[in-house]
């Protein structure tokens, strides 16, 4: 597996382009929140979803979260009730992953019908949600 460093001080466009071409080719990429920085993948390419299990050595019954960068996202992910939307609404984006009823085939959220979801409050985390073009999950 090919390491690259990027530095965000450098021309953020291109680091972002580059960042979501790696993971449109199911690769990982290390990117910022505003608690931790995530190993994130492409939630929808398994191959790619194993890779964080196998490089972190991550229990597989672990979910991952999907980082969100809209709120139009939520809605495709997962149900939520009128009273959670003020809590999305008032949390969202911040350091809180709250867990829904999924929307998504459940091999994708490994046989859980429940899914862990957050919009992290970071703009280069959002950015690069944005510019991949899917969420991220880490």
């Amino acid at each position: 597996m090919e390491t690259r460093i990027f530095n965000i001080s450098d021309d953020l466009e291109d680091v972002l382009s580059k960042s979501a071409d790696i993971l449109k080719k199911g690769g990982l990429v290390a990117f910022p929140t505003e608690t931790v920085y995530g190993l994130g993948a492409n939630p929808f390419n398994l191959k790619a979803v194993y890779k964080i299990y196998h490089v972190k050595g991550r229990p597989k019954d672990n979910p991952l979260i999907f980082h969100i960068s809209s709120i139009d996202w939520l809605g495709r992910l997962a149900f939520f009730s009128e009273r959670e939307k003020g809590l999305i609404e008032k949390f969202f984006p911040g350091p809180l992953t709250l867990v829904f009823k999924s929307r998504i085939k459940s091999i994708y959220t490994f046989g859980l019908n429940t899914i862990a979801v957050r919009m992290p409050d970071n703009f280069i985390a959002l950015k690069l949600i944005d510019r991949f073009g899917l969420p991220i999950v880490a």
